[in-house]
């Protein structure tokens, strides 16, 4: 069984990255709440302002927050 919803949630052209894509943080935001720092993505998945997720299924990721620091670090403040 696929985890994914496009199929039935996106309606956008061209359509959104599935959740199971490396793309996947692509997907258009349909809520967001930068007040409580979250998206919800038209892949069903949600973003945190850290790069966390939440996938559709429950399983989450970890930030990346790190990664893409140390991937920044030779660009000058």
């Amino acid at each position: 069984m696929s985890t994914d919803i496009r199929s039935t949630e996106c309606t956008h052209e061209p359509r959104c990255p599935a959740v199971d894509s490396i793309d996947r943080d692509a997907a258009q935001v349909i809520a967001c709440h930068p007040e409580q720092g979250w998206s919800l993505l038209c892949n069903g998945v949600v973003l945190f302002d850290d790069t966390g997720e939440i996938l559709p299924n429950g399983h989450c990721t970890h930030a990346r927050r790190a990664e893409l620091t140390a991937a920044a670090l030779h660009r000058a403040a």
